[in-house]
């Protein structure tokens, strides 16, 4: 009895043991995956945060989407198991396919991971990818053809900027079930940090365009502005203008390429500023119509060495002085003509009167076409001098009382005999009270009815005829209404005529029945080396005259302008006040 009772106790002491060693065994069994779980949970956090310490250390103020992506992929190997880890970055004109192998995989697993992608992107955007360009980038160890095995771990994560899907990072291997939901949780999480750094980056930077772009908005040269990458960070409507863009909001690079091609290296020139750091001008450029010299320069920072923080390409238009470089070639080419012809009628009529026979009514046609001639060229003398001095800011008028009345009737009647000899009818008509004396300089006004009268009678054809008024008016009255002289002969109505509303003021109309001028010529008649075209004109000026003209009307604090119907013809008038 004694010895079953000992056997008992030795039985429950063994079973209490044993028990003991089973919860000491299943404590420290626990205990270890617990610490295994912590350790596993310690090793992804300090995972998270060396990768993202990198990120900030290595990307700093970088817009580089493809930069932060190598830069998280390049790290994966230190965390996860993987075949390949891949991404997708989608550019203007192409997508950008990088992977790393970390294990040899065959062509197949390499085409499988590419097309899962594709279907990733298709579906995120709602766009069909399949005709698109693909640049392929492999690194890592080598392809192996002989292997078979297909792709059984495998997920996407979208990468998304300010709101945009540009691509995915994608990560697969051979092996079943490998990847866990904390293991992708940590790498999206990464993932979308280093994008919300990026967007609220981009927002920045967007903002700073915005200034820039209204610095820029009103410059008449045309002015694009891109990063080291070429990306399009300012274009004014200038430049859109020239390329002919029109409003397009969202510009890339590569619409200017399209707009420039065969015309301008827009990528290779903007290359070469940033890599060389030089300036670089084009040859003259047609574009729109117009013509541009391009030139494209590096950006530097102040701060940071000289270091390159993008280009800038400007768009000067170059039309308007290629024009006038024109009409100065046509200019120099009329004067020696306007020039050449009447000193060879001048030397001619002298060899005739010095040497030949001739009669006195001979000798006075001769001697009338020397003074016509030698009068014609020292018009054009003035006419240069006067501009000159007008440039020069020295030309002056000499105010005095005058009487207008005596100077219009001494202008019509030296201009008679050309107008007869043009079969043209030249007449002037005078309005009520005009008075006897008004303060001008005789000899400029004289001047400028001398072009006005003398341009009537080459833009007329035969038996047309020209007519000169002066009319008197008092100060903010309409000139209409105050005069009823020959105004049914005009080409003008109250609304076209400068008034000048603060003083009395002479007007003096030239109207003839010539040729009219086109609309389109209006607006640069009384600009330098401008001439009117017309089919009765036997010779061209040297389009000084109006330009003349409108200088002297305004150094009297007057106006001038002018009121044509092509075909019918035109009313030329000035006004100038009487005091």
């Amino acid at each position: 009895m004694a010895d079953y009772a000992i056997l008992m106790v030795l039985f429950v002491l063994i079973i209490i043991i044993i028990s003991v060693f089973v919860y000491i065994f299943l404590e420290n069994k626990k205990y270890r995956i617990d610490v295994a779980k912590r350790e596993a949970e310690s090793r992804r956090k300090m995972y998270e945060l060396s990768i993202l310490k990198e990120l900030g250390d290595r990307i700093g103020y970088s817009l580089n989407i493809q930069n932060i992506i190598d830069i998280i992929t390049g790290s994966l190997h230190q965390f996860i198991q993987y075949s390949i880890v891949s991404y997708m970055f989608l550019e203007p004109e192409k997508i950008i396919f990088k992977l790393h192998l970390e294990k040899s995989v065959s062509r197949k697993f390499v085409d499988d991971i590419k097309n899962r992608m594709l279907g990733s992107l298709s579906a995120l955007l709602n766009k069909d990818f399949k005709s698109s360009r693909i640049e392929e980038i492999l690194s890592g160890v080598v392809l192996a053809e002989e292997l078979e095995e297909p792709v059984r771990s495998f997920f996407n994560i979208p990468l998304v900027i300010t709101g945009k899907v540009v691509g995915v990072l994608t990560i697969a291997d051979t092996t079943s079930g490998l990847y866990k939901e904390e293991e992708m949780t940590i790498l999206y999480k990464i993932t979308q940090q280093a994008s919300s750094a990026v967007s609220r980056l981009q927002e920045v930077v967007k903002i700073e365009q915005k200034k820039l772009s209204a610095m820029v908005f009103s410059m008449t040269e045309g002015v694009v502005m891109t990063d080291p990458d070429y990306r399009i960070m300012v274009v004014n409507p200038a430049a859109k203008k020239a390329v002919g863009l029109g409003d397009k909001k969202e510009l890339t690079i590569f619409d200017f390429i399209d707009k420039l091609s065969g015309k301008f290296d827009f990528r290779g020139k903007i290359e070469e500023s940033v890599k060389l750091d030089k300036i670089f001008l084009s040859e003259e450029v047609q574009l729109q119509g117009r013509f541009f010299q391009i030139a494209t320069s590096p950006v530097k920072s102040d701060s940071e060495k000289g270091k390159i923080l993008g280009c800038i390409v400007i768009f000067h238009d170059i039309t308007e002085e290629k024009e006038v470089e024109k009409m100065k070639e046509d200019f120099t080419s009329m004067i020696v003509h306007e020039l050449r012809s009447p000193l060879d009628v001048i030397k001619r009529a002298i060899d005739a009167i010095r040497f030949e026979k001739i009669s006195k009514s001979k000798s006075s046609e001769y001697l009338q076409m020397i003074y016509k001639d030698s009068s014609g060229m020292l018009s054009l003398i003035n006419n240069l001098l006067d501009m000159a001095k007008m440039e020069a800011g020295k030309f002056e008028i000499s105010k005095r009382p005058s009487n207008i009345k005596q100077i219009v009737e001494g202008r019509v009647s030296f201009f008679g005999r050309s107008a007869k000899d043009a079969k043209i009818k030249l007449s002037a008509v005078f309005g009520e009270d005009i008075p006897e004396s008004a303060d001008f300089d005789p000899y400029s006004i004289s001047q400028v009815l001398n072009n006005l009268i003398s341009n009537a009678i080459k833009f007329s054809k035969e038996k047309g005829k020209i007519v000169v008024e002066v009319l008197f008016c008092k100060k903010g009255t309409d000139v209409l209404k105050q005069n009823q002289v020959v105004k049914k002969d005009w080409f003008l109505n109250g609304g076209d005529i400068d008034f000048i509303k603060d003083a009395d003021y002479l007007l003096v109309a030239v109207t003839d029945s010539g040729a009219g001028i086109p609309e389109a010529e209006m607006g640069s008649l009384f600009n330098k080396f401008s001439q009117a075209k017309s089919m009765f004109v036997k010779k061209e000026g040297t389009g000084l005259g109006l330009a003349v003209s409108k200088s002297i009307v305004e150094s009297h604090k007057g106006a001038i302008g002018v009121k044509s119907i092509e075909g019918k013809g035109s009313t030329f008038y000035f006004v100038i006040p009487t005091v």
